[in-house]
């Protein structure tokens, strides 16, 4: 598995991709490709932070962090995540996060912020968000927004969570 940058020749299959993983997921709106095409175009797309993960040629996973702010601190939104169906369950989502973090470490993000499955993403350190004194702008169980402190000796950031207006939050 290679694990690399998306480039422009990589759209097409991300839009497919993202669409398919999404197809059978509990929790989806269905318009999970068009909020990554939509990102791209917007002003908190950090291209160094949308990663695919390639198999024998085959885009089988995607990931993309984009810039929020907590409070006034600009911070990470780690969404979505996305791998193909026939490859899920094998790690290629874990190694797409591991390498999301390390990518944003490097690049001097010290959290990111992530709506999901309290199972799978406390396993890359993600708590309930209100830990650390973040919230989310909308109504959401609390045990499914996270939070992850990607640098241990970073600062406080606390406040409500402000998406990029792709979100449409």
């Amino acid at each position: 598995m290679v694990i690399r940058k998306e480039c422009p020749d990589d759209f097409q299959k991300i839009t497919v991709l993202v669409k398919a993983a999404f197809d059978s997921a509990e929790h989806a709106d269905g318009n999970e490709q068009d909020l990554v095409n939509a990102l791209r175009l917007g002003g908190a797309y950090i291209p160094e932070l949308a990663l695919v993960a390639e198999i024998a040629g085959e885009i089988a996973g995607h990931i993309m962090f984009t810039r929020l702010k907590i409070g006034e601190s600009v911070q990470l939104a780690l969404a979505p995540l996305s791998v193909l169906p026939a490859y899920q369950g094998q790690g290629i989502g874990a190694a797409l996060v591991r390498a999301g973090h390390d990518k944003a470490r490097a690049l001097g993000y010290a959290y990111s912020v992530v709506l999901g499955s309290e199972t799978y993403y406390s396993r890359f350190g993600y708590l309930p968000a209100k830990a650390y004194g973040i919230f989310p702008p909308f109504d959401v169980p609390g045990e499914n927004f996270m939070a992850c402190k990607l640098v241990d000796h970073a600062c406080a950031v606390s406040g409500v969570v402000q998406y990029a207006k792709e979100f449409g939050i």
